[in-house]
């Protein structure tokens, strides 16, 4: 078995809002004692001041050697044109699948009412999801770990747009699940491994 083979290349992160997801993440990629890129799908609207101290805060816990890339929605591209790590090996913590999911999501046309458009939805943004999982698997030089929020544990969305995103990013998570070698969901801060 080659050191490839052995060691956990994708790990995948899930839980609620304020869970402690992103911490767990942080934890490990700083652990690896690898050079880490944080790659942000957070697109962000200054106007939002909640989620520019969101942002802010995220970014307070980062090491400040550690590089950072913001990219909405061409995830598998900003994968791909990573430069190779100094050392031959390096870590991506990717923060967030669930953010990714909704700017797919949003950016698709609206008028989603009918089961041929769903279907269509269904499929392109999963087939971006994909190609982000490919894109990450393909990278020999980089261990990826993916954070994503869980959002299937709650009631069932009174809109039909919250509805197709909690179905669309559970759909991604299990795909995300399958693909990664270690799995963790977080509760009250404190991380379970799946897997």
């Amino acid at each position: 078995m080659t050191e490839t083979e052995k060691r956990e290349r994708l790990t995948f992160i899930t839980g609620g809002a304020r869970s402690g997801k992103s911490k767990l993440a942080e934890k490990l990629a700083l652990a690896s004692n690898l050079p880490v890129t944080y790659l942000a799908t957070m697109g962000v609207d200054r106007e939002d001041q909640e989620i520019v101290l969101r942002v802010s805060n995220h970014q307070g816990r980062r090491p400040a050697g550690w590089q950072t890339v913001e990219e909405p929605l061409m995830v598998s591209k900003a994968i791909a044109e990573l430069a190779s790590p100094p050392d031959g090996r390096g870590v991506v913590l990717l923060d967030c699948l669930s953010l990714f999911v909704s700017n797919l999501l949003l950016s698709m046309p609206s008028g989603l009412s009918s089961v041929e458009v769903l279907a269509c939805l269904e499929e392109n943004v999963l087939k971006e999801v994909d190609a982000l999982l490919q894109a990450a698997r393909a990278r020999e030089d980089y261990d990826f770990i993916l954070v994503s929020n869980e959002v299937g544990m709650a009631i069932v969305p009174e809109v039909q747009l919250a509805r197709i995103y909690r179905d669309l990013l559970g759909l991604a998570n299990q795909r995300a699940a399958v693909w990664a070698e270690a799995v963790y969901i977080c509760f009250c801060g404190l991380p379970l491994r799946l897997k």
